[in-house]
């Protein structure tokens, strides 16, 4: 499928696409009540003649493009759901696209729209998966668990994120990606258990070697440290340790993910100092998502075809104050996860940070983010 071609219908839609996330955006909906959400997305899909699949995995929308030729199913997914008041940066009072699901929502629309039209170039099928609850950690796992996969017959599955990068610029994850996450709870004995408590959730907190940032000039070097190759943050712990009476609950992140092992035994003890500390781990960890190496980098020669060889960096690092469900599709099935640059020229870094609650994405990514994704899509569905 030829750029110039998709970039012609891009031109036509990008307006109306831009109307759609306003509208999306006044209407945050919490993770698992995305009724509406899903409501509109089902509503575009079945205007651009795609078949659809509501109620996946609880609010989940499936909606499936089949081309014109001979080729393979590739699935690209979206993130419906806004961030709740508690998820962010300082509290809030009500929910708030404030990580950009949103965008996320209207980029996957926009690239089934130019597919569509452009059906009779398009091999294969794509299969768009727009998914509840991510801010939650459990919208992936009721897609999976739904059987979305197997019976699409998925080959591979794509993402794109909002990122704190220039809008026209993508970061490429070859290798790395985002933390898991893991937790732990300690309940301890005694008449100074209280005390104790305190005083083990500093020793635990000890283990970290990052911290949340600050500033913005903390988030400023954060964002330098993950381009930088064999950088600070190529491997950290990051944990959160609170002391609430006789009790301590402790989440963490790590890179790489092997370091759960370790870090599960230097809680274990620490904890075990304390005469008749009991130490628990809910759950296994959350894994981390961790993108092929291979495919993100065909995928950053895609993109700097297409826009440029400015248009890519390449992350060496993980962020380390941030998740991600898509994780539980590529341990099924390879793809790509890439940030998409949303900075407009001289705004703060928090501007463009998920889950600040400043958070204002330049709208033009909307159409780069369309550009980028369906011509990859329309690459990606080719057999060779």
């Amino acid at each position: 499928m030829e750029h110039s071609a998709v970039d012609t219908v891009v031109a036509h839609l990008e307006r109306g696409l831009v109307e759609l996330r306003r509208d999306l955006h006044q209407h945050p909906e919490v993770p698992g009540r995305e009724e509406r959400t899903a409501s509109v997305v089902a509503r575009e899909l079945r205007a651009a003649g795609l078949t659809v699949t509501t109620g996946v995995g609880g609010h989940g929308v499936l909606g499936v493009l089949q081309g014109s030729r001979p080729g393979r199913t590739v699935a690209y997914r979206a993130d419906m759901d806004a961030v709740p008041p508690e998820g962010i940066v300082g509290g809030g009072t009500a929910p708030a696209h404030v990580c950009g699901h949103d965008i996320h929502t209207t980029v996957a629309l926009g690239v089934a729209q130019v597919l569509a039209r452009l059906r009779r170039q398009l091999s294969g099928r794509v299969v768009f998966l727009f998914q509840p609850a991510e801010e939650s950690l459990a919208g992936a796992r009721a897609l999976i668990e739904d059987g979305v996969l197997e019976r699409t017959g998925v080959e591979e599955i794509h993402a794109l994120h909002c990122g704190p990068f220039p809008v026209g610029q993508f970061a490429v994850t070859p290798g790395y990606g985002l933390p898991g996450q893991d937790r732990a709870e300690v309940t301890l004995q005694g008449p100074d258990a209280s005390g104790a408590a305190q005083r083990l959730a500093a020793e635990i907190g000890a283990l970290a070697t990052v911290t949340p940032p600050q500033t913005p000039a903390d988030l400023e070097r954060m964002v330098a440290d993950v381009q930088t190759p064999q950088g600070p943050l190529a491997r950290f712990v990051a944990v959160r340790a609170r002391a609430q009476e006789a009790k301590v609950t402790v989440s963490y992140r790590c890179w790489p993910q092997e370091r759960y092992v370790q870090i599960r035994e230097d809680i274990s003890r620490l904890a075990t100092s304390y005469p008749g500390a009991r130490v628990s781990f809910p759950a296994e960890p959350f894994p981390a998502m961790v993108c092929p190496e291979g495919d993100a980098r065909t995928l950053a020669r895609h993109l700097r075809r297409a826009f440029g060889q400015d248009a890519v960096t390449e992350l060496h690092a993980a962020f380390p104050f941030n998740g991600e469900d898509f994780a539980l599709y590529l341990d099924r099935v390879p793809g790509t996860y890439t940030f998409l640059g949303v900075r407009a020229p001289g705004a703060p870094i928090t501007a463009c940070y998920p889950h600040y609650p400043d958070f204002a994405p330049d709208e033009r990514a909307i159409g780069v983010g369309v550009r980028a994704v369906a011509g990859w899509i329309a690459q990606r569905t080719h057999r060779a």
